[in-house]
């Protein structure tokens, strides 16, 4: 692996989004049995950020962590926020208050948080790059990296323009592997072209992935060993150039569970491979808009509607209740580009689908269920 993680005892990251709560605080006392669980497996990796839990798990992580152990024995990951700085000079002063949050003197990475095309313009516009890698010289952080939420060319775009990122943390998991919106084989297919390490976000896609359709689960069930959750987190560490996995673990139950999964991690053979591919097949023949996303209709469009990307919003909607769609939704595919609800009906994209749809129509719904007042 990379030198940069030499720090790294094992594989599996403690993602700390989703921590046990007492009403709007963390309850300290299920988060140290937690972290004592993790650390006695021989795992040092923890992750957080100011939003997580409303400021609540840079807190926790005082009290609980950085307080009790010493600095040598855990790293610890933060990330700068675009809600956080409208300015330059607003970086170093919230970066100070991080630390002082988490109780430390330096992180051990710190990334530029939730990467898209509009927020990477910001943080350039900022220079929020340029003060990091100065951080880093002030000995304040040991290693730059980003985590990312967009198309794998802006990645690409990202990565040139900032050679000296040493890490990317992109959401990677069965299901997104060739979903379109997301382009998590794209994504990693990136970072491996600029010999970047990869952390890897969502491998359980929010929890969502363990809820799969009966025939689905019926093919994981016939490999006669491991549960749904097993082949999904060895799934997403099995890939060359994964440095760490991270889970969002709310109970000591759950932690426990993952770590029997992670502390002797083997790769999925062929065989595991082939049934995760099945897997992933029936969730495709799930999707309620058929599209293929050939982009020609977008190609055709006036008004710049991601047409492709909204459908697949979509489709990510009627399979899950979780956030993902929302942020993609909003955050990505209609940030600089057209929403759903702009449509002309000029109807020169539906001229030029070769699956015959309704976009026209399709779009109307696409804007009822996201773009609700």
């Amino acid at each position: 692996m990379n030198k940069y993680f030499a720090e790294m005892k094992k594989n599996f990251g403690f993602g700390c989004m989703r921590l046990p709560m007492n009403g709007a605080k963390v309850n300290n006392e299920e988060f140290s049995k937690m972290i004592e669980a993790y650390f006695a497996a021989g795992f040092n990796y923890f992750d957080t950020a100011h939003g997580y839990l409303n400021g609540e798990s840079e807190l926790a992580l005082k009290e609980c962590l950085t307080s009790k152990y010493p600095r040598e024995d855990y790293l610890l990951t933060n990330k700068l926020t675009t809600f956080y700085f409208e300015k330059e000079e607003d970086i170093r002063p919230f970066f100070a208050q991080q630390l002082e949050w988490c109780g430390v003197e330096y992180f051990d990475f710190y990334l530029m948080h939730a990467q898209s095309e509009a927020i990477f313009a910001k943080f350039k516009k900022c220079r929020a790059y340029e003060t990091a890698f100065a951080l880093k010289e002030e000995g304040k952080i040991k290693h730059v990296g980003i985590s990312f939420h967009d198309k794998a060319a802006v990645l690409d775009k990202i990565l040139t323009e900032y050679p000296q990122i040493e890490v990317v943390q992109i959401q990677f998991n069965y299901l997104d592997y060739e979903d379109p919106s997301v382009e998590s084989r794209k994504c990693y297919e990136v970072c491996r072209k600029h010999n970047k390490p990869i952390i890897v976000m969502e491998p359980l896609k929010g929890g969502n992935i363990i809820k799969l359709p009966e025939n689905a689960e019926a093919i994981i069930k016939a490999l006669n060993g491991g549960t749904i959750v097993d082949y999904a987190l060895r799934f997403a560490a099995s890939y060359e150039g994964m440095a760490m996995v991270l889970s969002g673990m709310s109970s000591l139950e759950q932690m426990e569970y993952n770590i029997n999964v992670m502390k002797d991690f083997e790769p999925l053979n062929p065989k595991e491979m082939l049934a995760i591919a099945e897997v992933r097949e029936i969730f495709k023949e799930l999707n309620l808009i058929p599209c293929t996303a050939c982009r020609y209709c977008e190609e055709h469009c006036p008004v710049h509607i991601r047409i492709p990307d909204l459908f697949a919003c979509m489709n990510e909607r009627q399979r899950y209740t979780d956030w993902n769609a929302d942020y993609y939704y909003n955050e990505v595919h209609t940030k600089n580009a057209g929403k759903a609800s702009d449509c002309l009906k000029c109807g020169k994209c539906e001229a030029s689908c070769p699956q015959h749809l309704d976009i026209r129509g399709l779009l109307v719904e696409v804007a009822k269920e996201f773009e609700k007042k």
